[in-house]
């Protein structure tokens, strides 16, 4: 039986997070390899324009920056392995990692940045435009700026699809927000902020169907799922806001998380239930879910882990 590798930090996850943790424990001397997962990069890979993150005055592609990020972790020593950990057990001192093809290895400190993944509705068109950059999105925080003045549709009824939905009111000419049922489940008090938006429309009991558009949204074809009356809506952005599902189940055992599978960190902190397990980024924030807020919160799981690796001797 092989050795198990020993290691001082191991990172799991490659987005804003998991590089910037990476690029701290560095310099720290932590020695860190980080395994990118089988999206190197995140969700950022999905997105063309970055226009938000300071630095880049003219606005970046979302890859490039990924690539950035890895080149920077890579300078310092990181090793960056294009691997993925699908198994664990913290339940000793050390905690135990395998990755898909079967290596072992034994970490002094663990950082969790392996991110969230937006639900999607599963239709072809909205894939393929969503990767092409063609004007679907699952962050109108992101997104909704290329919109300004145009006519953009969203999908959900929950506080996160009415928060949304109103952003976008202050950016585009007209809403259309996409509900399933003839109730929405946001609380009431986003409810009525939605209603008395003046250029927000709900669209009640009403699916989509498909995106239309060829390289670019060119409308929705919806339908009443009461009526079965089709109907086109003639949009230029199409944003689907029915959730996120947090990358956690390999901690499920060992690890506390909310009903959606967020992990649960010490307000303020990045320090998990396990003693020198340290979480950042998208998979425990459900709140911003932000390239600027997961990079800051990959820092602070890597000075985390550097004090608590100081305080055991390990470094």
């Amino acid at each position: 039986m092989a050795t198990p590798e020993k290691a001082t930090c191991v990172i799991i996850g490659s987005g804003p997070a998991g590089y910037t943790a990476a690029i701290y424990a560095s310099r720290a001397n932590m020695n860190p390899i980080l395994y990118t997962g089988s999206e190197p990069g995140g969700q950022l890979m999905i997105t063309t324009d970055v226009e938000n993150y300071p630095g880049y005055p003219e606005g970046v592609q979302g890859p490039t920056m990924m690539d950035d990020f890895m080149k920077q972790a890579e300078r310092f020593g990181t090793q960056i392995r294009r691997e993925m950990i699908t198994k664990v057990d913290f339940s000793g001192e050390k905690h135990k990692l395998w990755t898909e093809t079967g290596h072992e290895l034994e970490a002094d400190s663990v950082i969790i940045s392996t991110g969230a993944s937006a639900k999607w509705l599963g239709l072809e068109n909205e894939q393929r435009l969503a990767r092409n950059g063609g004007g679907v999105s699952a962050c109108a925080v992101c997104d909704g700026f290329f919109y300004r003045g145009l006519d953009v549709a969203i999908v959900g009824a929950g506080d996160t699809a009415a928060e949304e939905a109103l952003y976008l009111s202050k950016l585009c000419k007209n809403v259309h927000m996409l509900v399933r049922r003839d109730e929405m489940r946001a609380s009431k008090i986003m409810q009525e902020r939605v209603k008395k938006a003046e250029n927000i429309t709900i669209h009640w009991n009403t699916e989509t169907v498909d995106v239309l558009g060829q390289d670019e949204v060119e409308g929705a074809l919806v339908v009443n799922n009461k009526t079965k009356e089709e109907s086109t809506l003639k949009v230029q952005g199409f944003f689907v806001a029915i959730g996120h599902k947090p990358n956690t189940g390999i901690f499920k055992e060992f690890l506390d998380m909310d009903e959606t599978g967020y992990l649960i960190t010490t307000p303020g902190r990045s320090y998990t239930n396990v003693e020198g397990v340290f979480a950042s980024g998208d998979a425990q924030d459900h709140i911003y879910r932000q390239a600027v807020t997961a990079a800051g919160s990959g820092c602070m799981a890597a000075l985390d882990a550097e004090r608590y690796l100081a305080e055991k001797g390990v470094i």
